[in-house]
C-alpha cells in the first residue's frame, strides 16, 4: 500500500509539473491540462462546432491515450472489454461534459485553478463532492451499469487507433482542420514539446490509476484515500509553481477563463461528479481507460466530444468573465445542466438492483 500510494503521489507531483511547464509553454493560464476544455477544442478544429475561439487540435489528449495505450501494453495490462450499457455511458459523457463546460474545466483544471488561486474553483470542488457523495450513495446500494465483456482487440484499441490518424492527419494535412486565431484556442504549446509531454503523464496516470472521482469515492465508501494523494499533489505542485512565477492570484475576481456565476459553478461541477461515479472515473481517467482497451471508456469520450459540440452549438457553456462582462452560465446552459442533473437521477434509480434480485 505504501507503495502504491508513493506511486500516486510521484505521478500526481509530475501532473503538476507538467500543467505548469505546458503553461509557462503557451496554454492558456490555469489551463495546462484541462480535458474537457482540450476535448472541446478538438472538437472546434474537426468542425464539430463553431465557436471560433476554441478551436485546436491538442496534443495533450493525443498523448495521454497513447501514453496510456503503451504503458498498457509494455505493462500486459492491455484488455480489450465493453458492453456495458453503451447508450447510457455515451449520455451521461456528454452530461459531465456539459457540466464542465458550465463550470470552465474539468476537475484536473479545477485543482489547476485552485492552485492558481481561483476561488471559484473552491465552490466547484463543493460541488464535486456533492455530487460525488450522491452517486456513493446508490452504489452502496447496488447501482450498477452491468458488466462488460472481453471483446476482440479491434474493438479495444479504437480510440488510440483514431488518436494516432488524428496526430499524423494534423501533422501531414493541417488545413484539415480549424484553428483559433484569438481566445484560449490561439494560446497553445509547441506542438511536439506537449505531445511529448502528455505521452509521459498518460503513461504515469496509466500505472498509478490517477481519478480525482475515484479518490473522492473510495475515500467516502472505504476510507482509502489513496488515489486523492495525487491530486493533493498537483494542487501543491501547481501552487508553488505559481508562487515562483508571480501567477498566483488568490480571489473570485481577475481570474483566467473564468466566471463567479457560483450556483451554476457549483451545479456543473456537482453533474461532473455524479455522472463521473456513476461511469466509473473522471474524465482523465477514462481517457487512461480507453487506451487500456476499455471500449465502454471510448464511448464515453465519444460522448464527451458530442456534449462539447452540442454545448458550444446551443449555446449551453459558461462565458468567461472579461473587463468588459461578468460572464456566467447562459439561461440555455442553466437548463441544460438540470435536465443533465435529472438525468443522472434517473439513470442512478433505474439502474438498482430489482428485488427479485436482492
Amino acid at each position: 500500500m505504501k507503495k502504491v500510494n508513493w506511486i500516486v503521489v510521484i505521478a500526481g507531483a509530475l501532473v503538476g509539473l507538467a500543467a505548469v511547464l505546458l503553461t509557462a509553454l503557451g496554454n492558456p493560464a490555469n489551463m495546462g491540462f484541462c480535458i474537457a476544455c482540450f476535448l472541446r477544442d478538438i472538437a472546434g478544429a474537426c468542425s464539430l462546432h463553431g465557436a471560433a475561439k476554441v478551436q485546436y487540435v491538442r496534443p495533450e489528449i493525443i498523448g495521454l491515450v497513447l501514453g496510456s495505450f503503451i504503458m498498457a501494453l509494455v505493462k500486459g495490462e492491455f484488455r480489450a472489454k465493453g458492453g456495458s450499457s453503451p447508450a447510457t455511458r455515451f449520455v451521461l459523457g456528454a452530461f459531465v461534459m456539459i457540466g464542465a463546460l458550465a463550470f470552465l474545466g474539468c476537475p484536473l483544471r479545477m485543482v489547476i485553478r485552485l492552485g492558481g488561486g481561483d476561488l471559484n474553483a473552491l465552490v466547484a470542488l463543493i460541488g464535486f463532492t456533492i455530487g460525488i457523495f450522491i452517486g456513493v450513495q446508490f452504489m452502496k446500494r447496488g447501482f450498477s451499469l452491468r458488466r462488460n465483456y472481453t471483446l476482440g482487440v479491434t474493438e479495444g484499441t479504437i480510440l488510440p487507433v483514431l488518436m494516432l490518424g488524428l496526430l499524423i492527419l494534423v501533422v501531414a494535412v493541417p488545413s484539415l482542420f480549424k484553428f483559433s486565431e484569438a481566445g484560449p484556442g490561439s494560446k497553445f504549446a509547441p506542438f511536439f514539446a506537449a505531445l511529448g509531454i502528455a505521452l509521459v503523464v498518460g503513461a504515469l496516470a496509466q500505472r498509478s490509476r490517477l481519478c480525482m472521482v475515484g479518490g473522492i469515492r473510495d475515500g467516502m465508501m472505504f476510507g482509502d484515500f489513496k488515489l486523492l494523494y495525487g491530486f493533493v499533489a498537483i494542487f501543491a505542485v501547481v501552487l508553488v509553481g505559481n508562487l515562483i512565477t508571480g501567477h498566483f492570484n488568490l480571489g473570485f475576481a481577475g481570474q483566467p477563463v473564468a466566471h463567479s456565476d457560483h450556483v451554476w459553478n457549483l451545479l456543473g461541477m456537482l453533474l461532473v461528479g455524479w455522472g463521473s461515479v456513476l461511469l466509473g472515473g473522471c474524465p482523465l481517467r477514462q481517457l487512461i481507460l480507453a487506451g487500456e482497451g476499455n471500449s465502454d471508456s471510448t464511448v464515453t469520450v465519444f460522448g464527451m466530444i458530442a456534449g462539447a459540440a452540442f454545448a458550444h452549438n446551443f449555446g449551453l457553456a459558461g462565458v468567461a468573465a472579461s473587463a468588459d462582462a461578468a460572464g456566467g452560465v447562459p439561461t440555455a446552459g442553466r437548463i441544460a445542466v438540470v435536465i443533465g442533473i435529472v438525468f443522472v437521477l434517473a439513470v442512478s434509480l433505474l439502474n438498482m438492483p430489482k428485488k427479485a434480485d436482492a
